[in-house]
């Protein structure tokens, strides 16, 4: 059977009546609101990203945990506070992604994570740079219940991936990967679904081609093209794609760049998503990485309470009203995905 289709097969088997039922209302409140100007949410959400740290053994370069820039606090998320909020949004949560930013396998207890949510069915998936994937830390992902392993690998040569991925090697990469493939058939295990993500800037966009190929040799089951949010693009930067169609933005003849995105005043992320920090703030999402928008704590207030508060209804009125207003947004990959 094909990887993709027996990923798929996995992400459906965790649906329950209460997931379907909550994912329709979600679905359902989404097009109201659009279509009457007004939000109303008539679900909990369908997908949730828990932040494991804010710490990054990397230095990348458009990056905050790289650049050590956060002005918000920084640590490692709670056993306590995880499971609280995981317990009150399991029978509705189907996709629990433990990313937001930082290195998560620097947290001591992220496998220990992974399985409480993995043995209540939720599909569960993280993205790693792959430098602590010791042979006992890749038995343990497989052994966690761990659905999805997206693995960044921005170059297929020490050179061009240490240009992105600063202070990295990717021999640690390709040894990571290994280590959780091996575990994989010593364990009779399909999961986790293992993804190179390959996200493309000038240095490396000459080695698309290499990368499908590299994980074809390793056995990896997939790979995924990611275009690189540029902070400061309007001038255009070093790392912008010369190849248009792995860029968020666009050339223009006085030299300066555009973004390419649209700009529409509606965002079904406010009404299926959301991020918590490692701390406990419920911030929109993935793009809100300084946590500007806190609508909320949950190590103080129940999830429901939140996310159904008189900010959050408020917050979301903005993007339907105008969401150009809102600064996060106008960096948002909405509508520019890459397949390639």
């Amino acid at each position: 059977m094909n990887t993709n289709v027996r990923d798929g097969i996995n992400f459906l088997s965790k649906i329950t009546l209460s997931r379907l039922i909550n994912a329709l209302s979600v679905l359902i409140s989404y097009y109201y609101s659009k279509l009457v100007g007004r939000p109303s949410q008539w679900g909990m959400p369908v997908s949730i990203s828990f932040e494991p740290t804010t710490s990054c053994n990397l230095r990348c370069p458009e990056c905050p945990s790289g650049l050590r820039s956060f002005t918000r606090p920084k640590g490692m998320l709670e056993q306590d506070l995880f499971k609280k909020t995981i317990d009150e949004i399991s029978s509705s949560l189907w996709y629990l992604i433990f990313y937001f930013q930082g290195e998560p396998y620097l947290n001591p207890n992220f496998l220990d994570l992974v399985k409480y949510a993995s043995a209540k069915r939720i599909y569960t998936a993280t993205s790693t740079n792959a430098h602590y994937l010791s042979d006992e830390s890749a038995r343990r992902t497989v052994e966690s219940g761990l659905d999805r392993l997206i693995i960044s690998i921005d170059g297929t040569t020490q050179e061009t991936y240490e240009s992105y991925r600063v202070g990295g090697s990717l021999d640690k990469v390709i040894e990571g990967t290994k280590r959780v493939l091996s575990w994989k058939k010593k364990l009779g295990s399909s999961t986790p679904h293992v993804v190179f993500q390959f996200l493309v800037v000038r240095p490396n966009e000459h080695q698309v081609g290499e990368v499908k190929q590299l994980a074809r040799e390793l056995g990896v089951n997939e790979v995924a093209i990611k275009t690189a949010q540029i902070y400061e693009y309007e001038n255009g930067s070093p790392l912008i794609p010369e190849q248009e169609q792995y860029s968020r933005y666009r050339a223009n003849e006085d030299g300066t760049y555009s973004f390419k995105g649209p700009m529409d005043n509606h965002c079904w992320k406010m009404w299926h998503s959301c991020v918590v920090t490692w701390d406990g703030k419920i911030v929109p999402c993935c793009f809100d990485k300084d946590a500007h928008h806190q609508l909320g704590d949950v190590s103080g207030t129940s999830f429901r309470e939140i996310w159904y508060s008189r900010p959050y209804q408020a917050f979301r009125q903005t993007l339907i009203s105008s969401r150009q207003e809102v600064e996060m947004c106008k960096n948002c990959t909405e509508g520019t995905k890459v397949w390639a």
